[in-house]
């Protein structure tokens, strides 16, 4: 497999999509409820998917396929477990208001695990990439770790949780009130691959995760890690980027190495707060 290709495969098919969304974004757009937790879709959504698709199918006719909005193409893993994951708008509720932040995000799995991912911003027309052990890649070229950045005031943090997590959950409660309580900011994008480019690129200090998607996580984690950020368990040990498994398995907190053990201590005042609450 030439990862370079598929990685040049892939960061056309987003600037295609970018390109649709771009151009159609600012207009009216028809909006339709997806499920029961407030999510939506639009008839962007699924023009841009069916372009990526397309792309995709054309380039590695036996790869299978997960796409936000229609879901597994291609049946059983086939040729060596390569797995595509396709968000073709993440932030389909911020155009839903007129909000212009949204991206396109694809990522490659071998076996699960991300080896490449793409997020592309169709508004600016920026590209981030990266590829497993390779590095990431932005507008300007190679991203080579977050600057340091002044942290009298406490960090600039990113909170993304899963669409399953309710607004009553103890855990999410907990943790959105004490990152309130010890960070200078918290944003809730409702495009957590958005977050993931503004972490690698240094916009941001660190993101904390709770039972995230796994549709978007693997290309967005990958580009961090690859840029230098240090992604954990909330119980500090190893984190695995992977779309499978259960909810649990995917809540995190990413930054740089030196804010790791912040976040961390976050983490554990959570849980000082709230000692009835299960494992977060």
């Amino acid at each position: 497999m030439d990862l370079e290709h598929a990685r040049r495969v892939a960061v056309e098919a987003a600037l295609a999509a970018g390109a649709v969304l771009r151009e159609s974004a600012p207009g009216a757009v028809a909006v339709h409820h997806k499920g029961g937790s407030g999510d939506v879709v639009t008839d962007l959504d699924l023009a841009a998917e069916k372009l990526i698709l397309d792309r995709i199918r054309a380039e590695f006719p036996s790869h299978r396929i997960v796409a936000e909005e229609s879901g597994v193409h291609g049946g059983d893993r086939t040729d060596g477990g390569w797995t595509w994951l396709v968000d073709p708008l993440d932030g389909t509720n911020n155009v839903a208001i007129g909000l212009p932040a949204y991206v396109v995000g694809l990522a490659l799995c071998a076996d699960a695990r991300p080896v490449l991912g793409v997020v592309h911003e169709p508004l600016s027309g920026r590209t981030w990439s990266a590829v497993s052990g390779a590095g990431a890649r932005g507008p300007a070229g190679p991203l080579t770790g977050p600057p340091r950045r002044d942290l009298r005031h406490g960090p600039v943090l990113a909170w993304t949780q899963g669409h399953g997590v309710s607004r009553s959950d103890p855990a999410a409660r907990s943790l959105k009130m004490t990152m309130d309580a010890r960070a200078r900011r918290v944003l809730q994008l409702w495009a957590p691959l958005l977050c993931w480019a503004m972490l690698a690129r240094g916009d941001i200090d660190g993101m904390i995760g709770y039972r995230a998607e796994g549709l978007d996580l693997p290309a967005g984690a990958l580009i961090a890690r690859e840029a230098g950020v240090e992604i954990r368990g909330l119980d500090g040990g190893p984190f695995e980027a992977s779309a499978e498994g259960p909810p649990e398995d995917r809540s995190f907190v990413a930054a740089p190495p030196a804010l790791v053990g912040d976040l961390l201590d976050l983490v554990a005042e959570a849980r000082r707060l709230a000692p009835a609450l299960p494992p977060l």
